[in-house]
């Protein structure tokens, strides 16, 4: 198909455009004005009892204490886990992010810290909501203890290194216009061209045969 051509099935089908820009301009109004959308995240992390020998806990973070934590994780990402999550009034999209706390002279995931985040509308709704998840999260740390006969005062325990706070999402405004004009445009020339040619081809099928009704039989 030639330019001249896809510039004549356009003409034809300028509806169709008009409706694409339509679309795109509707689009484009909502990446320029966005809904406020704010993303809460706080940092856990599991410590050791106190002992005589570290009585300082975060001296003693070891390995097993992220193992520990990573199941911990595993449950609450689990279809069950979700429907818990969801009792305790988290909803809407949240993530559970083991941090890499390492150095250059430690492994990665060494430390056994847990980056909790909420996307909600508001910011005290996305802080609540990690609020919630560390609490259902600390839940499971004691739980799982308490099933293995651990002793209270010998147990590690989930405490918050930093205290939830909110931030507003700030999106790329220019990236968003530009995908929305690509998108908005390659439809509506697309959505154009395959009517035209649907229409053309239907205008083009020869028309079916009628059917002529047979002699009519007079009886004697």
């Amino acid at each position: 198909m030639s330019p001249g051509n896809v510039t004549d099935a356009l003409l034809r089908r300028w509806y169709v455009v008009v409706v694409a820009l339509l679309l795109t301009a509707a689009g484009a109004y909502h990446v320029l004005r966005p809904a406020p959308q704010y993303v809460g995240s706080a940092v856990v992390v599991l410590k050791p009892p106190v002992t005589q020998n570290q009585p300082n806990q975060l001296t003693n973070l070891q390995p097993p204490l992220a193992v520990v934590s990573y199941g911990v994780v595993q449950q609450l990402q689990s279809p069950s886990g979700a429907r818990e999550l969801s009792a305790a009034g988290v909803h809407g999209t949240y993530h559970l992010v083991p941090r890499n706390s390492g150095t250059s002279a430690t492994p990665q995931y060494l430390i056994p810290s847990l980056q909790v985040q909420s996307q909600a509308s508001g910011a005290e709704a996305a802080v609540t909501a990690v609020r919630r998840i560390i609490d259902v999260y600390s839940r499971h740390v004691e739980a799982l203890q308490a099933a293995q006969g651990v002793p209270a005062g010998s147990r590690i325990t989930a405490s918050v290194l930093t205290s939830p706070s909110a931030a507003e999402v700030q999106g790329n405004k220019t990236r968003g216009l530009a995908g929305t004009a690509l998108l908005g445009g390659a439809g509506g020339v697309l959505g154009a061209l395959w009517l035209d040619r649907y229409v053309m081809s239907r205008r083009k099928a020869p028309p079916g045969r009628r059917r002529h009704p047979g002699p009519i039989a007079v009886a004697d």
